[in-house]
């Protein structure tokens, strides 16, 4: 019987809105739409690139929660209201991912909050990945 278990990272957004951070589903992790907000504070910098990096630390946080690691990561989707905000975040995405190499998509549409420059949600398999 596949056991199905949600994780919660304390946004207000998932009790505003609804949803959970991930849902554990088996050996698959999915981790919803992730933005730059460090959710103790409900605080977001101004730079696309922090705002990366602290996506990321709030992914890694919610896979660790499910005991998996970006190395587990398999889809990855990148959203962002401005294009050129990409390239700038690809030191940080290629840091993380690299030597991970899951597939991977950049889509250009608006976010819930015009202070969010990119949202990043990803995919992962348990103990799927070789490195922490």
């Amino acid at each position: 019987m596949t056991t199905r278990r949600a994780i919660m990272s304390g946004s207000a957004f998932e009790e505003h809105i609804g949803y959970a951070r991930a849902v554990v589903d088996g050996d698959r992790v999915h981790v919803s739409g992730t933005t730059g907000f460090e959710y103790a504070a409900m605080t977001i910098s101004d730079d696309v690139v922090e705002q990366a990096e602290q996506c990321l630390r709030n992914i890694g946080a919610a896979l660790a929660e499910a005991e998996c690691t970006l190395a587990d990561v398999v889809r990855v989707r990148h959203l962002l209201p401005d294009r050129d905000d990409f390239e700038p975040c690809w030191p940080v995405l290629r840091r993380h991912f690299g030597d991970v190499r899951p597939a991977a998509t950049m889509l250009v549409c608006g976010l819930a909050d015009p202070r969010m420059k990119i949202e990043t949600e990803v995919y992962a398999r348990r103990g799927s990945g070789g490195r922490d």
